[in-house]
């Protein structure tokens, strides 16, 4: 059992890599948040929240867990911990890789640091859809790759957009590369 803000850490750097039939498109992870499930009032599976959404949380670790935000945006988490200890590792933004023509004509922007700085715009320039919920990481249209990135320092703040979390809404949960341009935004303690 790792810590699953040691995972959001250890996250950054490495690349997500998306197979569809329009071909591959991949970045790497610069922004991560981690959710520490049952304790962590702004995580889908606090006290144990079991739902249809959630439940595969409650699997061990290495599984997408994708779900809608607002209604119109996708969000991509990897799960993270043992079975039945449901905890997550929001994918916050990345540096686009490899398929960046693929992701402006998704995105439907020329603007590269516009392609993933932020959770549903790397959904939509990977192609990454609720049908993807459950996909095994390690192997399939959907997987995370060794960057080689070894010299990253890390920056940490609190997590984004969770007010209503109260004692847990000023957590350092939140982690990035320090100086990437494709960071979503600093939010300052």
């Amino acid at each position: 059992m790792r810590d699953v803000n040691v995972i959001a850490k250890d996250l950054l750097g490495k690349i997500l890599v998306r197979e569809t039939d329009e071909g591959t498109a991949s970045g790497i992870i610069v922004e991560t948040e981690a959710y520490k499930g049952p304790e962590d009032k702004a995580s889908h599976t606090y006290n144990n929240r079991r739902t249809s959404r959630t439940e595969i949380q409650f699997r061990e670790g290495g599984y997408a867990y994708v779900y809608m935000i607002y209604g119109m945006y996708f969000c991509f988490n990897v799960t993270a911990n043992l079975p039945d200890i449901p905890e997550a590792v929001l994918i916050r933004a990345l540096e686009p890789f490899d398929g960046v023509d693929l992701m402006k004509s998704r995105r439907q922007t020329e603007k590269l640091k516009n392609l993933c700085n932020g959770p549903g715009k790397l959904c939509s320039a990977l192609g990454i859809k609720k049908e993807d919920n459950g996909e095994d990481l390690c192997g399939g249209k959907i997987y995370i790759l060794d960057g080689g990135f070894t010299a990253i320092k890390i920056k940490t703040s609190p997590r984004i957009n969770i007010d209503y979390a109260e004692e847990y809404r000023n957590l350092p949960w939140r982690y990035y590369i320090e100086d990437s341009e494709f960071v979503s935004k600093v939010k300052k303690f």
